[in-house]
């Protein structure tokens, strides 16, 4: 791979898949790297190998379409690959990867960057106990395996995805206890107009609901899961009601279950960007912070290109769309001829957008949400630090999530801040009495994901090592 590609696309969902079949059709070296085996992302995810056979949904049916085309095209796809650093170099832009256990270089004149987004779980008191999982990841596993997460499930969140998790749960075989979710029925009343620009999705919607109406699975509108019971395994939830702007006012209601799902909306992934160098923003309606982007997936920075949801949340459609400009825009910087396919595209963009954006503003917490954590709520899963713990170090003077992190090492763990960085942001804001956008997220730093030594230090015998003689007494 000493040959420099023309573009490097990191990421191999819906976005970042199209961007590559976009350049790739214009005849464009175009190199694809992803952590997954397979393309398609979280919302197309590949089926396990173990899995025979599986009835088709709309997310298989569109992964098998973009895995096909994947490999029926000229892409270089590398899975099972991790981005650990990115810099800029005069042929372009430097890619570190580990794979199969090696460190190797890519070279590319042109970056796009769809690196997607992550799920955002307010932390609650036992929520780290197992048997807890978020939305997000409890999609990855009935999508991948056919599993659900457990036999008797209660599914908590806000938005879409809480109806179609506990929907998937009763396809494949599993109990739904109850669906616990902070909007209320006047929250989706208001997001109609926007729905309607797809009926499909708004088809299949209903479709969930009036599954779970028919088994009976009660449906606690404006309320959250404000506990999770039990010694080594889940054993029962509490039921908070919420007020307006989703402060706890009272438990209403205890339920035994095995297994929770947890989730309050997706943030846009955006650590690779803010490596590569570019300017971030808070935009609330799009998912939180998120890098500054034109509609055809250009940015500041010369070569860099950014699309999906890793931009704003604005769903997969809108995402696959994005992904085409984006391939579009980094093709035609490398010198090739678009003509007016960018401009085909913008209106279908935009389209795409609204439904997915009206979707994002029923799953973006509300400021009370955050008092669901009591003093001993463990925030920073990776190093046990309790909200408690950061609360004094806030108090003490950290007004920033880099100060709370030299301070307590709260993001230094594996996970890198993915899972507390947030929380721990909207701390910050909330007890400075300062606005969440305020608090910007902590400075990504290499790796971006964690990196063996043996992968840094390569191959090299340690008899080939200079051994200096003792010094002379």
């Amino acid at each position: 791979m000493a040959e420099p590609f023309d573009i490097a696309v990191l990421g191999a969902g819906p976005a970042g898949a199209n961007a590559a079949l976009e350049a790739s059709r214009l005849g464009c070296r175009v190199v694809m790297i992803d952590e997954q085996s397979h393309a398609g992302g979280q919302v197309w995810r590949a089926k396990s190998a173990a899995v025979l056979s599986a009835p088709e949904t709309p997310e298989t049916s569109a992964g098998n379409q973009l895995r096909k085309a994947v490999s029926q095209s000229a892409i270089a796809h590398l899975g099972d690959a991790r981005v650990w650093q990115i810099e800029q170099v005069p042929e372009g832009w430097s890619l570190q990867i580990l794979v199969g256990g090696r460190s190797e270089t890519i070279i590319a004149k042109a970056l796009v960057l769809a690196t997607g987004a992550r799920e955002f779980v307010q932390p609650i008191p036992g929520w780290t106990l197992p048997g807890v999982i978020g939305l997000a990841g409890a999609t990855s596993l009935m999508k991948q395996a056919l599993m659900p997460p457990g036999h008797r499930t209660v599914v908590s969140g806000s938005g879409p995805l809480v109806f179609f998790v506990a929907s998937e749960i009763r396809r494949l075989g599993g109990t739904v206890a109850a669906v616990v979710t902070p909007n209320s029925r006047m929250d989706w009343i208001g997001a109609l107009p926007s729905m309607c620009r797809r009926p499909d999705l708004m088809w299949r919607g209903m479709v969930w609901m009036a599954d779970l109406m028919l088994a009976r699975v009660p449906i606690f509108w404006r309320h959250a899961v404000s506990d999770v019971r039990g010694e080594d395994a889940v054993s029962s939830v509490q039921i908070s009601k919420l007020g307006p702007d989703w402060t706890p006012l009272r438990t209403v209601k205890t339920v035994t279950s095995d297994s929770v799902c947890l989730g309050n909306g997706l943030i846009p992934a955006l650590e690779a960007a803010q490596l590569a160098g570019l300017e971030i923003t808070h935009a609330p309606e799009l998912g939180g912070w998120v890098p500054k982007v034109a509609k055809d997936g250009s940015t500041n920075l010369r070569g860099v290109f950014m699309c999906g949801d890793g931009v704003g949340i604005r769903g997969a459609s809108a995402a696959e769309i994005h992904g085409k400009l984006a391939g579009l825009s980094a093709a035609e910087f490398t010198g090739k001829q678009v003509g007016l396919q960018k401009n085909r595209l913008y209106a279908r963009y935009a389209a795409a957008s609204s439904f997915g954006l009206a979707m994002t503003a029923l799953s973006v917490p509300r400021p009370g949400l955050e008092k669901l954590a009591t003093p001993q709520t463990i925030m920073c899963r990776c190093e046990s630090l309790s909200r408690d713990q950061l609360l004094h170090e806030i108090e003490a003077g950290a007004a920033s999530t880099n100060a709370v992190k030299s301070g307590l090492r709260a993001g230094m763990g594996p996970c890198g801040g993915k899972f507390c960085q947030t929380a721990i942001a909207r701390l910050v804001a909330s007890t400075k009495g300062l606005e969440e956008g305020a608090v910007p997220p902590h400075t990504a730093r290499p790796p971006l994901r964690p990196v063996p030594v043996s992968a840094l230090a390569g191959d090299f015998a340690y008899s080939d090592l200079p051994i200096p003689k003792p010094a002379p007494l």
